[in-house]
């Protein structure tokens, strides 16, 4: 524990390393890619532990979502699940039986790949956790728990990488939890917004809208170099060769008359 950040813990990295660090997760809306709820832990507990507060706080934010959408527009059909969440998937990593069992008391169908055990699992006095490993079992081993895997992969790595890898937060120089949070918070805020930007005008990023513009401008370039040259060589452009000639009758060149090059000038 650092005596300057009580909340920092040491954790081991991916690659090996120990360092001071905190715990982000993310729940992802896998039909849009947007972020519904991102929570900052102690890096010391397991994915399994610090599942549950990310499942209630992706709850209350569709729930929220579900109570303004029906205010705004009462009559229209509603956007939002207003049952809420009623599935999860994650990877392997908060797979446990306890875990699945939680979260099926929340009425909330997993699909959680399960980890390679060694030998056979001893179910006594477990019947509740069993039911819930074979059930996340069956789903995950079905076409649809595949697609959902695939999807997850797919955005919630996306969001990852944009935030931290590309948008730079892996590493902070803010202390407290309450202050990374809130830097967390407005990062994950942009990354939402970029979604938006990127249907409404096909770009979600500056540098994105700055390439979109590019092409947009050599395509004009482009279709005006084709329209200029769709009429041909021009007469003064083509030369018979005077070197080396046949003998018989002249030979005659297809000659294109040059376009008329007019002369625009204005005054006041």
């Amino acid at each position: 524990m650092s005596p300057t950040d009580t909340d920092v813990r040491i954790t081991k990295m991916k690659d090996g390393r120990t360092h001071l660090a905190h715990k982000a997760e993310h729940a992802v809306d896998l039909d849009t890619g947007a972020v519904v709820a991102v929570t900052l832990q102690e890096a010391d507990k397991g994915d399994t532990t610090t599942m549950d507060v990310t499942l209630c706080e992706a709850g209350e934010t569709v729930a929220d979502l579900a109570v303004r959408d029906t205010e705004l527009h009462p009559d229209a059909a509603p956007k939002v699940n207003v049952k809420g969440i009623e599935e999860m998937v994650a990877d392997k990593g908060y797979h446990s039986a306890a875990a699945l069992e939680r979260v099926k008391n929340r009425q909330v169908r997993s699909y959680i790949p399960e980890r390679q055990q060694k030998g056979r699992r001893k179910w006594e006095g477990k019947a509740s956790q069993q039911q819930a490993v074979y059930a996340n079992r069956r789903r995950v081993q079905g076409n649809y728990g595949k697609r959902l895997l695939r999807r997850r992969g797919e955005f919630v790595e996306r969001s990852f990488a944009h935030c931290y890898d590309t948008g730079g937060m892996r590493r902070t120089h803010l202390r407290k939890q309450e202050n990374i949070l809130k830097r967390l918070l407005i990062h994950v805020g942009g990354f939402n917004l970029s979604l938006i930007f990127r249907k409404m005008m096909g770009a979600g990023t500056p540098r994105e809208w700055n390439d979109l513009g590019r092409v947009l401008f050599l395509a004009f370039l482009r279709s005006f170099w084709r329209r200029n040259n769709s009429a041909g060589p021009c007469r003064s452009l083509i030369f018979p060769s005077r070197a080396i000639r046949p003998a018989g009758p002249p030979l005659r060149i297809n000659q294109k008359r040059c376009r008329t090059i007019a002369t625009y000038a204005t005054d006041c």
